[in-house]
C-alpha cells in the first residue's frame, strides 16, 4: 500500500512542476524576465509560433535553442503591457518525458497603455501544445508549439513595437 501512496504523491508533484514550468514561461514574458523564461526552457528547446502566427497574419519563424527564444520574444513582449493565464491543462506523464497541452490567454497592449480607457489590444486565445523533460530538480520544455483558438482586437500590437524599433533605428554608415 506504501508503493501506491509514493507514486501518487510523486505524480502530483510532477504535474505541479509541469504546470509550474508553464507559469515561469509565462512569469518571464509577462515580466521580461529573462532568467524566469530561459528557467523553463532547454538548451535546444523548439518554439514555433507559427500555426498561431498564420491565423493572426504575424510572420514569426520557428526558433530553435534558449537563448535564441528568449532573445527574440524579451524584446517583442517585455516591453508590453502584457499578462499570461494558462488554463486547462493536460499533462500525460512517461517516466522523465512528459506532454502538456493547455490553453493560455494572452493580453497585450503597447507600452504604458494597458491602464489607459480605449486602448488598443489584442486579446488571444491559444492553445499550447507542448513537449517537457525532467532535466534535474526541474521540468523544461523541450518544444513549444502555439496555434490560436480565436482572436479580438488587434494582433498588430504584437508587431507594431519591433515595427516602431526597426524603423527608428538608424543604421550606422559602413566605414
Amino acid at each position: 500500500m506504501q508503493r501506491v501512496s509514493t507514486d501518487l504523491a510523486q505524480e502530483a508533484c510532477d504535474r505541479y512542476e509541469i504546470a509550474d514550468t508553464l507559469h515561469r514561461y509565462a512569469f518571464g514574458l509577462d515580466h521580461g524576465d529573462a532568467d524566469s523564461l530561459a528557467s523553463a526552457l532547454t538548451e535546444s528547446c523548439v518554439f514555433d509560433f507559427r500555426p498561431a502566427g498564420r491565423k493572426l497574419g504575424i510572420d514569426f519563424p520557428r526558433l530553435t535553442g534558449r537563448q535564441a527564444i528568449v532573445d527574440a520574444l524579451l524584446p517583442l513582449l517585455g516591453p508590453l503591457d502584457t499578462s499570461h493565464a494558462a488554463s486547462n491543462m493536460q499533462i500525460e506523464i512517461s517516466g522523465d518525458s512528459a506532454g502538456l497541452y493547455a490553453y493560455v490567454m494572452s493580453q497585450h497592449f503597447m507600452p504604458r497603455q494597458g491602464s489607459l480607457r480605449g486602448s488598443e489590444y489584442a486579446l488571444l486565445m491559444n492553445r499550447y501544445d507542448c513537449e517537457l523533460v525532467r532535466d534535474g530538480q526541474k521540468w523544461r520544455f523541450t518544444r513549444v508549439m502555439i496555434d490560436n483558438a480565436w482572436a479580438q482586437g488587434d494582433p498588430e500590437i504584437l508587431n507594431a513595437l519591433a515595427t516602431h524599433r526597426a524603423l527608428t533605428t538608424k543604421s550606422k554608415p559602413p566605414k
